[in-house]
């Protein structure tokens, strides 16, 4: 017994979704480094010493926060890829799990996804 795959077309209209995906991710991801890196600085570095020990301990935070949504951002991006690799392979939208065919549906929303909804209900 054959195990059901997307057609061609299905899988070209995934790639097109997962490469717009992939292209803001990637914007997203540079905004958030820019950030990090200070690049996109508004010349705040040379106001008074009293506001930025004020300031220290909230840049500090937001950095972290910064920071974590940056690694989210390059997880997504990954995950992405490899969605687009599984196109290449033919593999896109086969549940890991079960094996049967992840609702379109769910691929939109999530166009990395691997499991389907019964199986991701099923870990929890």
């Amino acid at each position: 017994m054959a195990t059901a795959k997307f057609s061609d077309s299905e899988l070209q209209e995934f790639k097109t979704l997962i490469l717009g995906k992939l292209s803001e991710a990637q914007i997203d991801l540079d905004l958030l480094k820019g950030t990090l890196s200070h690049s996109d600085d508004h010349g705040t570095n040379d106001t008074g010493r009293s506001f930025n020990m004020m300031e220290d301990g909230s840049d500090t935070l937001s950095r972290e926060e910064v920071a974590q949504l940056a690694s989210r951002q390059e997880k997504f991006i990954s995950n992405l890829r490899n969605a687009l690799t599984r196109i290449e392979n033919k593999t896109y939208g086969i549940c890991r799990a079960t094996g049967k065919l992840i609702n379109k549906d769910r691929l939109k929303l999530v166009p990395h996804a691997t499991l389907s909804i019964e199986a991701k209900n099923a870990q929890s």
